[in-house]
């Protein structure tokens, strides 16, 4: 049995007090006195007077679904520029885990995050250019720099300072629909294992380090400055075709987005149901330049050694690790049928609502 009493503590007060019982009072003075040990410049009207936001989502279509992520200042418009690059290919065609379909996906990613590196940051400091990264004609002017037959190692914006991908992860993702059909589709996040590695005295609660996703470069829209948030890789997303509708988000870090097309490729383009495409082997490449891109056991041999022919460097990593990130998903058949998919690399799993097992005799 683990106990942590301070975390209880913390917990109690923010349901006495509601958002005053963190950012304001004990645990806000104990947070600000860790901060000042370690030489951070946070005050207590940082706290005070930050406020949670509703955003609207930034959506593309892709073979008929309509794919939805959050806005800047998160990676999610990389996952829909990446499906934009895609569809002018016929993927169904190339089929699923073909050397073909695998190639124009990795291309994808690499140019789909060049840009998102380039321009995502807080848009409260910085005007993202969101329709035009989601122009459909942008994307198709884009995809014509997808060689078929190599693999492209430098594809520009390059790598920017501050800009890596976290080594480990410490982020939980859910999904839960109700009765009625509707969706909660949930990501949390402290980004690096255990966040900052630093909790605030007394109260159980660990502090998270996501700037360490700002840049450096002064002339970077995503540079550090005061009140400002950096861009981030936490994804929650959805998808609805007709009455189908789908919650469902994969962790890992810069995994996410290339790996949410992935999700969404295999349901659209080759037919997979929701467990399917959680389970099926996938690439990621966690850098930002250069050909390397890890590749999953599962995806069949012949296709990684055809891969490596035009010109990547594939890293072969063994079924069911981390590397890939870790998925759910939950979905309404539009029937009143409800569906739920956890995959296998992870502890996660998919719980049906019980049925009551005694019910009251009516009289």
């Amino acid at each position: 049995m683990v106990k942590n009493p301070d975390l209880g503590g913390s917990f109690r007060l923010i349901a006495e007090k509601g958002r005053a019982g963190f950012y304001e009072g004990r645990t806000a003075e104990a947070i600000l006195a860790i901060s000042r040990e370690k030489g951070g410049t946070m005050t207590a009207a940082d706290l005070r007077e930050y406020q949670p936001e509703w955003v609207e989502p930034i959506s593309t279509t892709y073979r008929g679904w309509t794919v939805s992520e959050l806005p800047p200042n998160t990676q999610g418009i990389a996952a829909l520029m990446m499906l934009n690059l895609m569809e002018p290919f016929p993927m169904s065609e190339y089929g699923f885990h073909s050397t073909r379909a695998m190639h124009v996906m990795i291309e994808a990613k690499k140019l789909a995050y060049a840009d998102m590196l380039r321009y995502v940051a807080d848009p409260k400091f910085t005007k993202t250019p969101v329709p035009a990264m989601l122009s459909k004609e942008h994307a198709k002017d884009r995809a014509r720099l997808i060689d078929p037959a190599k693999a492209a190692c430098n594809v520009e914006p390059s790598v920017f300072d501050g800009l890596t991908n976290s080594p480990g992860g410490d982020t939980i993702y859910l999904s839960v629909i109700d009765k009625d059909g509707n969706i909660v589709s949930l990501i949390q996040s402290l980004f690096g294992s255990f966040g900052s590695g630093l909790v605030a005295p007394g109260t159980g609660i660990m502090l998270h380090n996501r700037g360490g996703l700002f840049s450096l470069d002064e002339t970077h829209p995503n540079v550090l400055a005061p009140r400002k948030r950096p861009l981030h890789t936490i994804i929650p997303a959805f998808m609805q075709k007709g009455d189908i509708r789908i919650g469902f988000g994969i962790m890992g870090g810069f995994n996410q987005a290339q790996a949410h097309a992935q999700f969404v490729a295999d349901i659209a383009d080759f037919g997979l149901d929701t467990q399917q495409a959680l389970e099926a082997g996938r690439f990621t490449k966690g850098s930002f330049a250069g050909c390397d891109v890890q590749i999953e056991a599962l995806v069949p041999e012949k296709v990684r050694n055809e891969l490596k022919t035009l010109g990547h460097d594939v890293r072969v990593v063994p079924p069911r690790s981390g590397t890939f990130g870790y998925g759910q998903a939950v979905m309404s058949d539009g029937a009143g049928v409800h569906f739920g998919a956890s995959e296998p690399r992870h502890d996660g799993a998919a719980i049906p609502e019980a049925p009551p097992i005694f019910t009251r005799q009516q009289k």
